[in-house]
């Protein structure tokens, strides 16, 4: 980058940021939505020409996980991203004031930006008994979800409790607690599940809408591919032992000293999808495998009753057991393929069934036919004078066209 270039140095001395700081960022970006290097210098043309974003950061049923994320974002840091790239106008946890001053705040956004704020939602919903389990100013968090999400231009859905319910959901819990899907008014949904999400996804999601004016591309669930397109276990540092055998059996064993797999010790990692171990956490140093304890799939739907218990091997790892490259829409292509592949198969078993029943009655016709013209007995003439040549009984023919039979040891599945 040079001071010629569009403009983008001025744009960075107004913000406060040097080139080297900033390209980093570009290119920490780049990595994260998994495109090629030589899109860096497009991301940091669009970022740093771009005004701030507004966003509304809603809190509901959570334990705060995802703010403690954003807060320890690294690459940019914190300070960067609420000076540089967002404008955080409401979050109930980081904002000074309080109460009805809040509520006031958050209005004034949605009014100033009609249609052109963020809405990033934290927590579960509840739903249960009118919304009364969770309230912000007199409300039910319901009716601000529904409020806040109508006028936004995407609504960003951060963390497994946002995602589906989460922990207030699991084993049916009492507040009806549902992900941000089920409530939200209409528009873009884009899911980052996790617990707590990555703040790398967060800040990448919005820098590729800042990029090219679009959301990235999601699967079936509304997550980013970017982030959520492949298992976690074809990107884990520990995929070569898992190849040649090498297992973790017991914890703290010489086998978990040496960094071996711990798949038997319950970890999800080829039944989850993410980029846990390229992105990793707290500033890029670390994820839950690499720290030994094993991943619990918390990216995937309702994790807490389908991924427990968490230190037990699950009987059936069905994503990785059909394609260990594969991404989560395509497994599921796979399963309804399989569906209707079993379908055809059980079709032609019944015709060829059927072919075999007709065949074999065609052959018992053809034998009681054989068997009367045997039994079939000349009448002798009236008087023996001379030897009377008897003609040969009539071959009989079968009384239908019998197709071929099927050969002998012909298998039917």
């Amino acid at each position: 980058m040079t001071r010629r270039d569009d403009g983008i140095y001025d744009a960075l001395v107004r913000r406060g940021m040097s080139r080297r700081s900033f390209m980093k960022f570009a290119t920490a970006m780049t990595a994260a939505l998994a495109l090629p290097a030589t899109y860096a210098p497009r991301i940091a043309q669009a970022v740093a020409t771009a005004p701030r974003v507004p966003v509304i950061w809603l809190r509901g049923q959570a334990c705060s996980g995802n703010t403690m994320s954003f807060l320890r974002s690294a690459n940019p840091t914190v300070v960067e991203l609420l000076l540089d790239l967002l404008s955080l106008d409401y979050h109930e946890t980081l904002m000074a004031s309080a109460g009805a001053s809040a509520d006031l705040a958050r209005v004034a956004t949605m009014e100033k930006y009609p249609n052109g704020y963020i809405a990033v939602v934290e927590g579960g919903i509840p739903t249960a008994d009118d919304g009364v389990y969770c309230m912000i100013g007199g409300r039910p968090f319901r009716d601000v979800v529904r409020e806040v999400t109508a006028g936004a231009l995407a609504t960003i859905a951060v963390g497994s409790c946002a995602f589906d319910g989460g922990l207030p959901a699991a084993s049916g819990g009492p507040t009806g607690a549902v992900g941000v899907g089920q409530v939200a008014s209409g528009g873009v949904i884009v899911n980052l599940p996790g617990c707590p999400m990555n703040v790398d996804n967060l800040t990448a999601t919005i820098v590729h809408y800042l990029t090219w004016k679009q959301w990235p591309v999601t699967d079936s669930r509304q997550r980013p591919l970017f982030a959520y397109g492949g298992l976690i276990h074809n990107q884990c540092e520990r995929r070569a032992h898992f190849e040649f055998g090498e297992f973790v059996l017991a914890w703290g064993d010489e086998a978990s000293q040496k960094g071996w797999c711990l798949y038997k010790m319950g970890c999800k990692g080829p039944e989850a999808y993410g980029n846990c171990p390229s992105q990793q956490f707290d500033a890029g140093t670390s994820w839950p495998v690499r720290a030994g304890g094993g991943c619990i799939g918390c990216t995937m739907p309702g994790f807490w009753d389908e991924m427990s218990p968490f230190y037990r091997r699950l009987q059936s790892p069905i994503p990785f057991a059909i394609a260990p490259n594969a991404s989560v829409d395509q497994v599921g292509a796979v399963l309804i393929g399989g569906v209707a592949a079993l379908t055809v198969v059980h079709g032609t078993a019944t015709y060829v069934r059927e072919r075999r029943t007709m065949a074999s009655k065609g052959r018992a016709a053809r034998k009681a036919a054989a068997a009367a013209a045997t039994d079939a007995t000349p009448v002798p003439a009236a008087e023996p004078v001379a030897a009377v040549a008897v003609a040969p009984p009539p071959v009989m023919e079968a009384p239908f066209d019998v197709p071929p039979a099927a050969p002998p040891d012909a298998e039917v599945r």
